[in-house]
């Protein structure tokens, strides 16, 4: 037992030793982490700049090449990131309604270290807390982004809890390529409110991050900011399949074949689900859904049995780390259902206008006849009587 004792004791000793070791310079000082931290704000959507200045202790020491490591708290990705620069400044993106985090080590290598690289034990710390701007509740919800068949690109949102009834939101975007921060180039309404953004006619770069801030103003004060962080082709929605072909094979095997949606989307980049209904002469369903990269699938069908299928996909791991599913095609089925002819139904309305019709023309013969009868009536009138007029004529002979 002494003797694991002392073993373990050994270990730890050297542990320490090599920790020290790693700290300390070979003429005996230690290294410092840098001195006086800066943040700045060059008005990037939360895109600041990190300076810091060279420890006092390694001003003299220029033989010995310095590097830096720098660890800010993403808060897009909710953890640590970690870089290295010969720099005394570093940039990275932070979301601004949020804390930002950074601490910076110092890390000298060559001759001074024995052309190890020795890091600093101690680091510098800043945490800089959000600025108290906007009214508590008038941040903007569920801002969702979908990029639609990598034509263009919608954002929507819903309005805060306690948004102010007259208050309109706007929408501004950045990212690096971009010269200054731009406005949203045409808003989507609902109710007479901002509801979204449309950036069709904007190119908007992929594998990029593109930076959101929506906020605004009211008569009770400014409305709390939101910021986003995209890329779009993590927000990618095809466009929906729309041409499925269901044929049988031999041995009584069902092939069904569809074709890709029209578009930019590379057919290599695009994975598929298949929805497969079974209904059976009994009239119990079975459902299941087949994940497939190809853009075919050949089943077994079973007599009196009725397949329906529908097909929907969205980019693969491969193209993007994430994708929106399509909307569902049609369903086609085998065999289809076959659809019993019915007497056409009248309705009320077209019932109505029969009678209506009907009344007219009942009306107009009336009227036609009338007229007819007093033309008639008339000439009888005109016609002199024959009797009257032999009696005339006797008496003017005589």
């Amino acid at each position: 037992m002494a003797s694991n004792y002392w073993s373990n004791h050994k270990v730890t000793l050297l542990v320490f030793c090599i920790t020290w070791m790693e700290s300390t310079l070979c003429d005996g000082f230690t290294v410092d982490p840098p001195d006086d931290i800066v943040i700045s704000d060059p008005g990037y959507l939360g895109y600041l700049e990190i300076s810091w200045s060279l420890p006092a202790s390694l001003i003299n020491t220029t033989e010995c090449p310095k590097l830096y490591q720098v660890e800010y708290f993403n808060t897009y990705k909710d953890s640590w990131s970690v870089v290295r620069t010969p720099r005394r400044k570093y940039r990275a993106q932070f979301d601004l309604m949020k804390d930002v985090k950074v601490r910076v080590y110092t890390l000298l290598s060559g001759p001074c270290t024995s052309g190890d690289v020795v890091k600093s034990t101690n680091y510098t710390e800043v945490v800089q807390k959000p600025p108290s701007t906007g009214v508590l509740g008038t941040e903007v919800q569920n801002v969702l982004c979908v990029y639609h068949n990598m034509k263009y690109m919608e954002c929507k949102w819903e309005r805060g809890l306690k948004t102010p009834a007259k208050a309109q939101h706007k929408l501004y975007f950045w990212y690096k390529d971009l010269e200054q921060v731009e406005e949203c180039p045409k808003y989507l309404t609902s109710n007479g409110y901002r509801s979204g953004c449309d950036f069709t006619g904007i190119s908007l770069p992929d594998f990029t991050n593109i930076i959101l801030c929506v906020n605004g103003s009211s008569a009770e004060g400014s409305l709390k900011p939101t910021y986003t962080a995209l890329q779009i082709q993590n927000h990618v929605k095809p466009d929906t399949t729309d041409k499925l072909h269901l044929r049988t094979g031999p041995d009584k095997q069902l092939e069904l074949i569809w074709e890709r949606p029209a578009g930019l989307i590379p057919v290599h980049c695009l994975e598929w689900e298949v929805e497969h209904n079974q209904e059976g002469p009994n009239g119990n369903t079975a459902l299941e859904k087949i994940s497939t990269k190809q853009m075919s699938l050949t089943l077994l069908s079973i007599h009196n049995e009725r397949n329906c299928f529908r097909v929907r996909s969205r980019l693969n791991k491969y193209c993007a780390n994430a994708g929106l599913w399509s909307d569902w095609s049609h369903q086609t089925c085998y065999p289809e259902m076959t659809e019993v002819a019915t007497e056409p139904e009248w309705d009320s309305v077209t019932v109505y206008v029969c009678i209506a019709v009907s009344i007219i023309a009942v009306l107009v013969l009336s009227l036609c006849v009338g007229a007819v009868i007093n033309m008639w009536r008339s000439k009888q009138r005109k016609r002199p009587d024959p009797l009257l007029d032999g009696f005339l004529a006797r008496n003017l002979t005589t």
